[in-house]
């Protein structure tokens, strides 16, 4: 193994804090991975990582040299780039995680414009609500959607979505129009899981965000599942614009309590690092940007 190669291992163990890790994500052996390690220190003289029973962690020297070697192979993808681009059509894989939602509604006619304009390029798409850790599962990017982000999280924004209540005309005509955010204790909820004993919904409320706790009626770990719910008549939803957008259109749900909604979440492309980004996977955000730049609920809705 040549040292740029050891050096590539040992960040890989670094970040992951695992041999096993690491040595899953490449698909070799434990053993090839602690003796390259092993090597690798005895070649500096000095012990890179301190091993517990439970976890890796760096010496003082381990965390220079991991440093020292992120800026050396962050060089190097540079220069490589620098030489590939202009001379060949972008290639390799992207792995990417993806809201299930937003992905299908949203981004999946954009992914396969870009999968046909650079057919050197394959995406690996994980479809997928939950919160993913992009190193330890080897994500290139991550799309999500939130209005809170994590301190030090590498992102670069890519649009907005604005959370909408709604209910069905013939619900409403049943139950009666809610006109403040408190009104909704008086009325059947439709709530996103996995949270069991009631969610807190967020409104603007005298100019300060207030969170509604509310009993629900009705639980599901996927948004598409309550607006059908909803155009069935069996509540009132606080759902994405993303999604309730077509019912509304169709004028098979009525949206509510429009002066209290809060601020839009941001879309985000979040990264794993702030290392050098490939040039494929720029050109995918790239592509993604520009294709939901203007995007929203429908005009007359």
């Amino acid at each position: 193994m040549g040292r740029l190669d050891a050096m590539a291992l040992f960040v890989r163990v670094a970040e992951l804090g695992s041999f096993a890790a690491a040595a899953t994500q490449l698909g070799v052996a434990r053993s090839v991975v602690t003796r390259q390690i092993a090597k690798l220190e005895a070649h500096l003289g000095v012990k890179l990582l301190e091993r517990t029973t439970r976890r890796l962690s760096l010496t003082s020297a381990g965390q220079i040299y991991l440093e020292r070697c992120r800026n050396i192979l962050t060089e190097v993808e540079i220069a490589e780039e620098a030489v590939a681009e202009g001379r060949h059509e972008p290639k390799g894989p992207i792995r990417m995680g993806l809201p299930l939602s937003f992905g299908l509604r949203r981004l999946m006619p954009l992914l396969t414009k870009f999968a046909s304009r650079y057919p050197e390029i394959t995406l690996a798409m994980d479809f997928n609500d939950r919160h993913m850790n992009l190193i330890d599962e080897s994500f290139d990017v991550s799309i999500r959607i939130t209005s809170r982000l994590a301190p030090g999280e590498v992102v670069r924004r890519l649009g907005e979505s604005t959370l909408l209540t709604v209910a069905s005309p013939d619900y409403l005509q049943r139950r009666g129009v809610p006109e403040h955010p408190d009104d909704l204790s008086e009325h059947d909820c439709l709530g996103y899981a996995p949270l069991l004993n009631g969610e807190a919904w967020a409104y603007l409320i005298d100019g300060e965000a207030r969170r509604v706790r509310l009993p629900l009626r009705m639980q599901a770990s996927n948004g598409d599942a309550l607006v059908e719910a909803a155009m069935a008549g069996l509540g009132v939803a606080l759902q994405p614009d993303f999604i309730v957008a077509e019912a509304v259109a169709q004028g098979r749900l009525q949206t509510l309590l429009q002066e209290f909604a809060p601020p839009p979440h941001g879309i985000y492309a979040v990264f794993p690092s702030s290392r050098f980004m490939p040039q494929r996977v720029r050109l995918l955000v790239d592509a993604l940007q520009g294709g939901l730049s203007g995007e929203g609920l429908p005009a007359g809705s």
